[in-house]
């Protein structure tokens, strides 16, 4: 049976260089070889860190010390070991965008924290909203633990925070004397335009907690992302690492599968995303171009498509089950749960044809789940 998956952020699967990261691994065990023995440490594997610090340099055009540098089990592990840090036990207010990822949400509110949202628009977080919302909760003597944000290619509206805003965001949090937390993960998923500046890379202060992750351009599979923070809050962080450090082998392949080809594997991937993205903008446009507006973002995983507010959302996602099309509800991604009148389409596992025949199908979906006076109006 068919099945259309828009649902989940996962990359092309036919992307993934098995053969090559058999040779990688390969030569990672006889590389590494009883090292194997040990317990990696908080810091884990240096050659993987050295290539991701030298990533992170390129890209950023900053120095980025492998020192401050420490591989985490998947990003999340990161996400989750700030708020384990920074939260007190009680008044734990967590600032982050009204729609953010699932995940984190999930994360955070089960250690316990409050989230506080601030309102988005094209360019991401409203850095005039964030401004009122840190003088609110300063008031009120309850200022944020951090704020958390994804300010290049946002999960899940796609948004893309330009350089002028992102100084005027750190501007506020230096105000506010908040930590900011920049999960980039996605920040090498670039497809055309100016590649933003990260928060890291704009502010020089150990204020700024950056996360990235091997997810997106390898394999979420892989469970390799990694944190950059300077002194001392790096090592504060570490102070509650109590796993033993990340997989030695599994850093091991990923450096020698890296070390040569990194950037070109990049390249090759971003090619076929791009297609399947700009795939979707058209299936999207010859289906529900009349009634529905969407993202256009420049690079990620992520369309966000905004539908009439006369679309009953259970018999949408009723009618996409009926149909086999996986997408992810509004309402995962919003930090109250509130049902919003969106979805967000991932389009990176679905193969192209899947895409041209499936996002046609969510349209006719989209249209058939409209209340029937509003069509006849």
């Amino acid at each position: 049976m068919r099945v259309y998956d828009f649902g989940s952020g996962r990359t092309d699967p036919g992307s993934f260089p098995t053969e090559a990261l058999a040779e990688a691994a390969s030569e990672a065990v006889r590389e590494v070889g009883a090292e194997l023995v040990r317990y990696p440490g908080d810091m884990g594997h240096l050659g993987l860190r050295e290539i991701m610090a030298a990533r992170e340099a390129k890209r950023e055009g900053i120095e980025v010390p492998v020192e401050h540098v420490a591989l985490m089990n998947g990003s999340m592990q990161a996400v989750t070991l700030v708020a384990k840090v920074l939260m007190q036990g009680s008044d734990d207010i967590i600032v982050t965008e009204e729609l953010t990822y699932s995940g984190t949400i999930g994360a955070y509110k089960s250690l316990g924290a409050e989230l506080v949202g601030v309102p988005l628009d094209e360019e991401g977080m409203r850095v005039d909203a964030l401004a009122d919302t840190l003088e609110g909760l300063h008031r009120k003597g309850t200022p944020p633990r951090f704020i958390y944000t994804l300010t290049t290619y946002q999960n899940p509206t796609g948004s893309m925070m330009p350089k002028a805003r992102r100084l005027e965001l750190l501007e506020v949090a230096r105000r506010y004397d908040a930590i900011v937390v920049d999960d980039n993960c996605y920040g090498d998923v670039h497809f055309e335009g100016v590649q933003e500046p990260s928060l890291y890379a704009l502010d020089d202060s150990s204020s700024i907690i950056y996360i990235g992750s091997l997810s997106k351009i390898l394999g979420p599979g892989v469970r390799m992302g990694y944190m950059v923070a300077r002194p001392p809050v790096l090592a504060r962080l570490l102070d509650r690492r109590h796993d033993g450090g990340n997989s030695i082998l599994a850093a091991s392949i990923c450096a020698a599968f890296f070390r040569d080809r990194l950037w070109s594997h990049i390249a090759m991937t971003n090619a076929i995303l791009k297609d399947k993205r700009d795939a979707v903008f058209a299936g999207l446009e010859e289906s529900v171009g009349d009634i529905c507006t969407w993202s256009r973002p420049v690079g990620g995983m992520f369309i966000w498509v905004n539908f009439p507010d006369d679309v009953d959302r259970d018999r949408l996602m009723a009618l996409c089950a009926e149909r086999n099309i996986m997408v992810a509800r509004g309402r995962s991604f919003h930090i109250h749960h509130e049902d919003v009148p969106a979805l967000r389409l991932a389009f990176g596992f679905a193969s192209l044809e899947d895409i041209r025949d499936g996002v046609p199908l969510l349209g006719e979906c989209i249209q058939m789940a409209r209340t029937q006076a509003s069509v006849l109006a």
